[in-house]
């Protein structure tokens, strides 16, 4: 099967990045396509924390969390495997909602602005005489003037392209799933346990949100998450406390496989890549899930620009986006990588705990490192 009509922008992935994309490029009137695997709502492996500084943006894609329940965060705690804890107040505040609602929400939006979305699977992408022609699974061919990549940490297509991450060892396992308990709702935990992080918040419909991520060599000397989860996860007394006292809500955890965090390319044989198909960031840093928002603004406002004529080619359009994803996101991605590598050798967490109980002032700041400045919302 064949679709002839050639299409402005196709987006690879309907998760946040390639929503976010997909609604503010319809709302300038250009004509997107967005190929999604998966059926909305879905639930996915995610820390669901997000940084208040992509609130003013997504308003103005008519998109408002607290329209959904989302929960008002404003207080972090930290604690070491050995349950030392340390407190702050978070410099810009965030959000806690799931990937469930979110996803499925702005899926809404953006069809209501024109948005086409296929579930289907893009298996491979070619360029040829300066248009994209992107093959799927049930044999679909769309042709396309651009592609935007949003699908996410791995991919076939990321095989396709044989894209240098993709033949990089894979090291991390993450489980999430949503419990019913007592948690603060104005407050984001990261607990740390000997060869991994584990994240807790509040979302939507009083549910807590508890996703942490390991190293596989851990994992896999454990029969199955429980089994892990009780023999190393409750080492820290106040991740045993919170796994003991709430109720599991979905059937059983989820899980993802084959994570890494080597450096990607921000375009990759003419494809805008956005997201974490561009770039992760620890989990431990907490602001994925903006980053992927920012990302998705980043190359949205310089399509835009290019579609109007002020950007005159695709060479300068994809340098200009290259340029602008590298000075936003480039710093705190190593940021990232090194607080991961320090906070897995043995006894650091405890050390830091005892430099920033002695320095509070150097929290505040480490947070500001992986965040950024609230971004402006557009005008349309």
């Amino acid at each position: 099967m064949k679709n002839n009509n050639l299409i402005d922008t196709l987006i690879i992935g309907g998760g946040l990045a390639g929503l976010v994309s997909a609604i503010h490029l319809s709302k300038r009137g250009i004509k997107v396509l967005v190929i999604e695997k998966n059926a909305y709502p879905k639930h996915k492996v995610c820390g669901e924390y997000i940084s208040n500084e992509v609130i003013p943006y997504l308003r103005s894609l008519d998109f408002d969390p607290f329209q959904f329940g989302a929960k008002k965060i404003n207080k972090f705690m930290m604690s070491s495997s050995k349950g030392k804890v340390i407190k702050t107040i978070l410099p810009l505040g965030g959000f806690g909602l799931s990937r469930f609602t979110f996803d499925y929400e702005l899926s809404k939006i953006a069809k209501e602005k024109g948005v086409i979305i296929i579930q289907d699977i893009a298996v491979d992408v070619h360029f040829t005489n300066d248009i994209f022609t992107v093959y799927t699974k049930l044999g679909m061919l769309y042709h396309s003037k651009l592609v935007i990549g949003a699908f996410g940490k791995r991919s076939n297509i990321d095989l396709k392209l044989e894209r240098p991450n993709i033949k990089n060892k894979s090291v991390y396992l993450a489980v999430k799933a949503h419990y019913k308990g007592s948690f603060p709702e104005d407050l984001v935990a990261l607990h740390n346990f000997k060869g991994g992080y584990c994240g807790i918040s509040k979302v939507e419909n009083n549910e807590i949100n508890i996703c942490y991520i390991t190293d596989y060599k851990s994992f896999k000397k454990y029969k199955n998450i429980n089994d892990f989860q009780k023999k190393v996860v409750y080492k820290n007394k106040y991740l045993k406390t919170i796994f003991e006292n709430s109720e599991l809500s979905f059937s059983k955890p989820i899980a993802i496989s084959h994570i890494t965090f080597s450096e990607k390319k921000p375009i990759d044989q003419h494809i805008i890549m956005c997201g974490d198909t561009a770039g992760m960031i620890h989990p431990l840093c907490g602001n994925g899930m903006a980053m992927a928002i920012h990302s998705a603004k980043i190359a949205s406002s310089l399509i835009i620009r290019y579609f109007n004529g002020d950007i005159r080619s695709k060479a300068a359009l994809e340098k200009q986006y290259s340029d602008s994803w590298n000075a936003e996101f480039r710093r705190r991605l190593k940021t990232g990588r090194r607080l991961a590598v320090l906070l897995n050798l043995n006894n650091f967490s405890e050390i830091m705990m005892f430099v920033l109980k002695i320095l509070p002032g150097l929290f505040p700041l480490i947070i500001k490192k992986t965040h950024g400045k609230p971004l402006t919302e557009i005008i349309f």
